[in-house]
C-alpha cells in the first residue's frame, strides 16, 4: 500500500465514537478514530515498510503515527529519529505506541535511560515504559534494573502524573521478571503504597503493584509446574 492509499483506509476506517474515546484519553488534533484491530489489520497486510512509516508520521494526525510505530524499521530507527519523533509526542496514547516500536531501535537503551530523566511528561513516560518492556530482554540482567526499583521508591510520588503511572508499571514489569526482582520489588511496593494518577474522564485505574506482581509470579509458577 502506497501513502494515498493507507490515508484513505484509514480516513473510511475512523468512527467519531472511537475518537471521542481517544480524546477522552488525552488525545488533540487531527485525527480519525481508528481502531486498534483495524490498525493491526494493517500492519499485518503492510508488514515493514519504513519510508511510508516516515510519511506517515510528518502527518501529525494521531492514526498515521501509531500505524507508523508499527510497520517502521526497527534496524533504521536511529537515535537521531528518535530523538525527533521522542520530541513530538503529546498524548499517553501516542506515547505508548511509540515506546514499543522504539524498544526495538539500536539505541533504546540509552535513549531510554536519559529520556526517563526528562522534564517533560511524555518523553519521561517514554523512557519509563521503554524500561518495563526491556525486562523481556534476557541480554540484560537483574542487575541492570534494580538500581531503578530505587529510583522508582525515591521519585515515583513526586514526578508528574501520567508518569508515575509508567513507573508504577515499571515497577510490577521489574517484579514479575524473577523471583529474586520479585522480592525487591514487593519491598518498594510496600514502602510507596498507594500511587495517585488522575486519569481523567475515563474508567482507568492504577493498578496495585503487589497485587499485580504477584499474579505475575503465580501465573509464572503454573507454567513452570505445567511444563515440569
Amino acid at each position: 500500500m502506497n501513502f494515498d492509499e493507507v490515508m484513505t483506509q484509514l480516513e473510511s476506517s475512523g468512527s467519531e465514537q472511537t475518537r471521542k474515546t481517544y480524546r477522552r484519553h488525552g488525545v488533540s488534533g487531527d485525527m480519525f478514530g481508528v481502531s486498534y484491530a483495524t490498525f493491526g489489520v494493517l500492519k499485518k497486510k503492510i508488514k515493514v515498510d519504513h519510508e511510508l512509516a516516515m510519511k506517515l508520521w510528518a502527518t501529525n494526525n494521531h492514526d498515521a503515527q501509531v500505524l507508523a510505530t508499527m510497520i517502521a524499521d526497527p534496524k533504521l530507527m536511529s537515535a537521531t529519529l528518535l530523538d525527533e519523533w521522542v520530541k513530538s509526542l503529546s498524548s499517553y496514547a501516542i506515547t505508548d505506541a511509540f515506546a514499543r516500536g522504539a524498544v526495538q531501535a539500536p539505541s533504546a537503551q540509552k535513549k531510554s535511560e536519559k529520556w526517563m530523566n526528562s522534564k517533560n511528561e511524555w518523553i519521561a513516560c517514554a523512557g519509563w515504559s521503554m524500561l518495563a518492556q526491556a525486562t523481556a530482554n534476557a541480554e540484560l540482567t537483574d542487575s541492570y534494573f534494580e538500581p531503578y526499583l530505587e529510583i522508582i521508591e525515591r521519585d515515583i510520588h513526586s514526578r508528574l502524573n501520567r508518569v508515575r503511572y509508567v513507573m508504577n508499571s515499571a515497577l510490577i514489569a521489574i517484579g514479575a521478571r524473577s523471583d529474586n526482582l520479585q522480592k525487591k520489588a514487593l519491598a518498594v511496593a510496600k514502602k510507596i503504597g498507594k500511587v495517585e494518577v488522575d486519569h481523567g474522564d475515563t474508567s482507568c485505574k492504577t493498578p496495585d503493584a503487589t497485587d499485580y506482581i504477584l499474579k505475575t509470579s503465580a501465573h509464572r509458577e503454573k507454567k513452570r509446574t505445567a511444563k515440569a
